[in-house]
C-alpha cells in the first residue's frame, strides 16, 4: 500500500468511527429523554369462549405538565369486531414526579360464533402541555398518541365449517324416572283440593264484609212515620219557610205510606193519578182525604210566599195526614 492510499484509509476511518460516535450519542440522548405520554394495553384473558366476560384495560402515564383529551377514550369511540361493549369506567391517580396515570377499563363479551378472531381497533389519543394559568380547553394539541390493537382469539366447543348451528337437539327426552313421574299426579291434586277451602275461605270473607240490611216491617215503618207527623206538630210554623218545609214533609210521608199499604208508587204521580191508581185498592186507604191533603199540599209547595196557607190551614193538614196513616 503506498503512502497516499494509506493516508486515504486513515482519514475515511477516522471519518467513520466520529459518525458513529455521533450517531451513538445521538441515540443516548433519544432513549435517555422521557416520552411525553406512555401507553400500555392488556386484557384480562387473551382467549375467550360464548358469552365470556373480558376486561380491556387502557393505562396512559402523562409526564408532569402534560394531559390528554379523555373523550377520545369514550366508550361510542372503541371500535370493535365481533365483539359487544357492556360497559366501561375510568380513574385518574397521582403517580411519581407528579405523573397522571389514567386508566380506562372497558368490560367486553361476544355472542357470535362466526368470527375466529375478536379484534379492538387502535386509538388515537390527543395529549396537551399545560401551561400556568391556561385552561385545558384553551391549549391546542401538542401530539398525539397511538393506542395499539388488540386481538382476542375465540374458542368454541362447536365444530368448524358449519353453514349454521342447531339451537335445539331434535331427540326426545327421556323418560323420568318413577319416583319422580308419579309426583306430577299428586301435586295436581294438592292444588285442587286447596282450591276448595280457600274458595270457601274468599266466600266467607266477603259476606262478612258485606253489610246486612235487616227488611224494615210495615209496621216499624209506620211508627217512624207517625212519630214524624208528631215532631211536625212540635214546630213553629209562624214563618212561611217552616210551613213549606211541613207540607213537603207531609206530601212524602203520605206517599210513602200509600206505597207501602197499596203497592203503588207514588212518588212520581200527581193527586189525580194517585186516585185512579187508589181505585182498585178501594177500602183499604181513605180515597177523598188522602186527596185532599195531597192537594193541599201541592197547593202549599208551590205557592208563592203571600199565597201560602196559614198556620192553622198547615195543622189541619197534619192532621188530616195523620188520619191517613191510622186509616
Amino acid at each position: 500500500m503506498t503512502s497516499r492510499s494509506r493516508a486515504r484509509w486513515c482519514a475515511g476511518a477516522v471519518l467513520a468511527a466520529t459518525v458513529a460516535v455521533a450517531v451513538g450519542a445521538a441515540g443516548t440522548m433519544a432513549a435517555a429523554e422521557p416520552r411525553p405520554v406512555d401507553v400500555q394495553t392488556t386484557v384480562s384473558q387473551t382467549a375467550v369462549f360464548v358469552a365470556d366476560r373480558v376486561t380491556y384495560t387502557i393505562r396512559i402515564a402523562c409526564e408532569k405538565g402534560v394531559d390528554i383529551l379523555a373523550d377520545d377514550l369514550a366508550k361510542d369511540k372503541l371500535r370493535v369486531e365481533g365483539l359487544e361493549i357492556l360497559g366501561s369506567d375510568s380513574d385518574r391517580a397521582a403517580g411519581r414526579d407528579d405523573k397522571a396515570v389514567y386508566t380506562f377499563r372497558y368490560n367486553l363479551t361476544t355472542y357470535r360464533v362466526d368470527v375466529p378472531q375478536l379484534s379492538i381497533a387502535p386509538l388515537t389519543v390527543r395529549y396537551y402541555v399545560k401551561r400556568p394559568g391556561q385552561r385545558l380547553s384553551d391549549a391546542a394539541p401538542a401530539g398525539e398518541v397511538q393506542v395499539p390493537a388488540t386481538v382476542i382469539a375465540f374458542r368454541s366447543a362447536l365444530p368448524e365449517g358449519q353453514d349454521s348451528y342447531a339451537i335445539r337437539d331434535g331427540r326426545s327426552p327421556l323418560p323420568r324416572r318413577l319416583r319422580y313421574a308419579w309426583l306430577q299426579p299428586v301435586g295436581i291434586s294438592l292444588i285442587v283440593l286447596s282450591i276448595v277451602p280457600a274458595g270457601v275461605a274468599v266466600i266467607g270473607i266477603r259476606r262478612r264484609m258485606r253489610p246486612r240490611q235487616k227488611a224494615r216491617s210495615p209496621r216499624e215503618v209506620r211508627h217512624d212515620q207517625l212519630e214524624s207527623l208528631d215532631a211536625l206538630q212540635t214546630l213553629d210554623l209562624s214563618t212561611p219557610a217552616v210551613r213549606r218545609d211541613a207540607y213537603s214533609r207531609v206530601n212524602g210521608l203520605v206517599r210513602d205510606h200509600l206505597h207501602v199499604v197499596t203497592g203503588v208508587d207514588a212518588s212520581a204521580l200527581t193527586p189525580a193519578e194517585i186516585a185512579m191508581a187508589m181505585r182498585a185498592h178501594n177500602g183499604r186507604m181513605p180515597l177523598e182525604l188522602t186527596a185532599t191533603v195531597l192537594d193541599a199540599c201541592d197547593e202549599a209547595r208551590y205557592a208563592p210566599p203571600d199565597a201560602l196557607p196559614s198556620v192553622e190551614a198547615c195543622r189541619q193538614a197534619i192532621q188530616q195526614a195523620r188520619q191517613v196513616l191510622d186509616a
